[in-house]
């Protein structure tokens, strides 16, 4: 008798062979390491009006470009580097959303003084640990949320860039800050820390 082998149930979104590696590795997995929640800020910016899918086929490219998401060395950029990434096809070149990266970078470096990381920050806006969301299907999702809200209003007030409600709640779901997996994906149970 020959066994079917079975389907991983998975979120809607994962459809294509490197959004279902990102799915099934990374989204809403808890990150406390400050340069990957730093690459996500960026990254998440930069997706602003594009799929993520865009940004996932870019990102070896923005980790290239953006020197490994170090935020000291970002936050050094000066006309001539924003000249040369402008220029750069591999990312995002959008004139703003570089300039907000530099930007958010400086931002960053200031949050990281002031906490001591910036994962000891960021994470207050959760209460520390993952908020475990129970949705059924992922259209009832919301956009943005309360948590997310008061996160875009701290950041914008720190002067960060590109960091509205929506980007936030991304930001959060991306890094595991809220757990947005569908109750029947095999991904629901996060439960592992980078």
């Amino acid at each position: 008798m020959v066994q079917k082998k079975l389907e991983r149930i998975r979120c809607s979104w994962a459809t294509n062979e490197l959004s279902i590696r990102y799915h099934d590795e990374e989204w809403g997995v808890p990150v406390h390491d400050d340069r990957t929640l730093f690459e996500f800020l960026i990254l998440e910016g930069a997706q602003a009006g594009l799929s993520w899918n865009t940004i996932l086929n870019k990102r070896e490219n923005y980790r290239r470009a953006f020197d490994g998401f170090d935020p000291k060395k970002v936050a050094r950029y000066d006309q001539r580097k924003i000249t040369k990434l402008l220029g750069d096809a591999g990312i995002v070149r959008n004139k703003l959303k570089i300039a907000a990266a530099i930007q958010n970078a400086k931002a960053f470096l200031k949050v990281q003084e002031e906490f001591g990381s910036f994962d000891r920050y960021i994470w207050r806006f959760v209460g520390g640990k993952p908020k475990v969301n129970h949705w059924e299907s992922l259209r009832k999702v919301p956009a943005r949320t309360p948590e997310s809200d008061a996160m875009s209003k701290d950041l914008l007030r720190r002067d960060f860039k590109f960091v509205g409600s929506t980007i936030c709640y991304a930001f959060m779901q991306a890094v595991g800050m809220v757990n947005d997996h569908a109750i029947d994906c095999f991904r629901y149970k996060v439960r592992r820390s980078r």
